[in-house]
Order: structure tokens, then sequence, then C-alpha cells
């Protein structure tokens, strides 16, 4: 077994784990922990519970691997490997008993900076609609044991489009302004409320493309793969891997008409800033 079919078969495992626990803690009740960067960017007493148990998992089978999680600090390790974790992704849908929440779990080699790191497997489980999605860099992406693929051509009638929203109010009016330029060439748009949803929908074909500013690298660490598994391409500002600036994934044509639409306006919106 390689090390990409190693790191991926023991992340199926934790998240197998973690999803059961989110989905037993939800229908047992939520309890609101804390708020992180505004009101609406809430934590719950499962979030922080899920990730100390993937964080254990991990440890007991890899003590020397880092870990990067969204509740917790970042671990530096020394085998090279870093886990990068969203234990509940969508917690605002967890809280509400919205159905569209995921664990997603990467593990990559190389600084735990998306720009520069590796990609080697990764997993997004949905628990509550019993979906999971799993990579290993160099053998596709896959929903159970079906191959995952990107919609290819971008459709007469528009492409399928999602997108999200930051949590600070003072970002919406430039997001809603980013999606009215972006319009045009969308059939319709979709806000699922969970970043590794829409990439994993992206990978398997029901969307065909997403674009959202203000991801952080757990957000998108496992998604990113499986879009670049299923034949996509996913992409920052130009020349650079997905940031917190952007991320776009899509089909190759798709992507580079999004981030043409995007930038353009990034571009101008700067030309006209006093």
């Amino acid at each position: 077994m390689s090390l990409q079919q190693e790191l991926g078969a023991l992340a199926v495992d934790i998240a197998h784990e973690a999803g059961a626990l989110a989905r037993r803690r939800r229908e047992e009740g939520v309890s609101i922990a804390a708020s992180k960067s505004a009101l609406a960017d809430i934590v719950t007493e499962a979030d922080r519970e899920v990730e100390n148990l993937i964080r254990e998992r991990i440890a007991a089978a890899r003590p020397g691997d880092g870990f990067l999680g969204e509740e917790s600090a970042a671990e530096r390790g020394t085998t090279g490997i870093t886990w990068v974790v969203d234990p509940i992704d969508g917690t605002v849908n967890y809280a509400y008993g919205i159905p569209s929440y995921a664990v997603s779990i990467a593990a990559v080699s190389g600084e735990p900076d998306p720009r520069e790191w590796q990609a080697l497997a990764g997993v997004i489980h949905a628990p509550a609609l019993g979906e999971l999605f799993h990579v290993v860099r160099g053998e596709g992406a896959w929903l159970g044991g079906q191959r995952l693929k990107v919609n290819a051509e971008v459709n007469p009638a528009g492409s399928l489009l999602a997108t999200g929203f930051g949590y600070d109010p003072a970002t919406h009016a430039a997001q809603l302004e980013m999606l009215g330029r972006v319009m045009p060439l969308a059939r319709d748009i979709r806000r699922i409320g969970a970043a590794s949803l829409d990439l994993a929908y992206v990978a398997a074909g029901r969307l065909d493309g997403y674009f959202e500013r203000g991801l952080h690298p757990w957000d998108h660490a496992a998604g990113v793969l499986l879009v670049e598994e299923a034949g996509g391409v996913a992409a920052g500002v130009p020349g650079s891997a997905p940031t917190r600036e952007m991320t776009i994934v899509g089909s190759a044509e798709l992507v580079a008409r999004l981030s043409a639409i995007v930038f353009a306006g990034a571009a101008g919106n700067k030309a006209t800033t006093p």
C-alpha cells in the first residue's frame, strides 16, 4: 500500500466515526459554544468534540503528523504530513437541522499552506445524507464505488453554479455585486451552505462550477483534490492555487470564464477606488 493509499484509508475510517458522532450529537440537540469571526459564525460543542476525536485518532495512528483544524491551533509534525480538518462544515445548517453538513479531512505534504502543499488524500462525509466522497492522488475521485467526473462541457443554457457568502455583513455588497456579474454565465445559482459539499458536488457533476471568496484551508483541502482527480481545475487569484482571496472550481473552460468575469470586475473596482 502506498503512502497516499494508507492516508486515504485512515481518513475514510476516521470520517465514518466522526460523522457518526456528529449525527448523534445533532439528534441529541445542538448546544452553541461560541461565535467566531461574526455573530452569525457559530461554533457548536459538537464541532469541538468531533475535531478532538479526529485529532486523537490521527495521533494514535500517525503520531508524527501535523494537524491544522478549524477549532484548534495548528501543530507542525515531523513527518512532512499535515492533516487539514473541518470537523463540521456547514455549522449553521447543522445547528438548524438542515442535513447539508459534512466532515472534511485531508492529508497534505509540504508546508501547511494551500499555495505550497500537495494534497495526497481526502474525504468528505455527509452523515445525514449517507454519502462519503473519497479521493487519493492519482487514483481518481469516488462516491462509494462510483468514480466521479466533472462536467467538461459548458452548457449553452448556462452553467449551474454554487457560491457562498461571508458572515461579515460588510462583505455582502461586494459579494452580491460579484454574483450579479456572474449571473449571465449561469443557468441558476445554488447556495448550499457548506463549501466542502459544493466542491464534492462539482466533482460529482451535480454542479458545473463553484466560486467563493473567504474560504479557509480546511474548507477546501479535501474538496479541491476531489475536483482535480475528477478531471476539473481549481484556481484562486490568477496564477495561484485557491486561497482566502478566491476559490473557483469546475472544468478548465468554465474556470477560465469565471476567472475572467470575477477578476475583470475586481480590477475595475480597484481602478475606481479613490
